[in-house]
């Protein structure tokens, strides 16, 4: 198997740290991207014996921050430049898309969205020149299913879908090849990060507050379903190695049936089951004694 360099952003935690051991380990040589020097570090110490992995700090938001990195990348690859770039960095708000801030959703989209194609402005061109590359985004099923409460979290991993969808046509001619990863509930950390953004809106006046209480009720369930982040790593692995790469790699399998299932039913129906299971009903909104719109009382906007 040949030795592929392989850049990944957001690897200090979850799917792009396991992603970065697993791809090391393999014998491809990982530059593991993050914005937290400590994490890094503790990434380098766990890297196998033997295994090529380098870390870099970098922030997908900071234009000076990705130029940075393009200088390191180019040193650390004598001016040949990556095999594959993963576009993992992202996170999850949580909470009422009505009441999600200006500020919440500019910070979403910066992240998931605008630093995803920071990336590939920054990284494909050299791709293009050469005539080979892969291009690997790491979306989610909430890409292809919305879910209650994860509207702006989802909106920005459909865009991520449509913005590769179109990539893959695009930069086909050119020899790079585009693969969407849509995980599914994976045992990250994901959900608890996303409970501390939705800890921001659970206040006792909202008119949200009996399901925003019934959320963490909801995350515990959740976990109990959640996979390990090894089939992801394996996903991303084969998009990057395969000869004809996928598309979409949906893992795990009963994720792709969850969704099929939901896309199957009429709308109505799958809103009003999925509004049962997250608890958006009329009688346990009706325990909410919220007078005032929250809306007008977060800020202005």
């Amino acid at each position: 198997m040949k030795s592929l360099v392989i850049l990944i952003t957001g690897a200090t935690s979850g799917i792009g740290r396991h992603a970065a051991l697993h791809l090391a380990a393999r014998g491809h040589k990982v530059i593991a991207t993050g914005r937290n020097p400590r994490a890094l570090a503790e990434l380098e110490k766990a890297t196998p014996a033997g295994a090529s992995l380098e870390t870099l700090e970098l922030d997908v938001t900071s234009k000076d921050s990705i130029a940075s990195a393009q200088g390191a990348v180019a040193r650390l690859t004598q001016g040949a430049g990556l095999d594959v770039l993963v576009n993992n960095a992202g996170y999850g708000a949580l909470g009422p898309t009505e009441l999600i801030t200006d500020e919440d959703m500019r910070a979403q989209y910066e992240v998931n969205v605008f630093g995803l194609m920071a990336m590939v402005r920054a990284f494909v061109p050299q791709m293009r020149a050469r005539g080979a590359g892969r291009l690997i985004n790491v979306s989610s099923l909430g890409g292809l299913y919305t879910l209650p409460l994860f509207g702006v979290y989802n909106s920005t991993k459909f865009a991520v879908e449509s913005l590769s969808d179109a990539l893959r046509i695009e930069l086909a001619p050119f020899g790079i090849q585009v693969s969407l990863i849509e995980p599914g509930v994976i045992d990250t950390g994901f959900t608890d990060r996303s409970m501390v953004e939705a800890s921001k809106y659970q206040r006792p006046d909202s008119p949200y507050a009996p399901v925003l209480d019934h959320a963490e009720e909801m995350r515990r369930m959740s976990d109990k379903t959640a996979v390990g982040p090894e089939c992801i790593s394996l996903a991303i692995e084969k998009a990057a190695t395969a000869r004809w790469p996928r598309a979409r790699y949906v893992a795990p399998l009963r994720a792709q049936i969850m969704v099929g299932f939901l896309r199957a039913m009429p709308t109505r129906l799958a809103d009003f089951i999925m509004g049962r299971i997250v608890g958006f009903t009329r009688r346990r909104l009706a325990q909410s004694s919220a007078a005032t719109p929250p809306s007008l009382q977060l800020q202005g906007r």
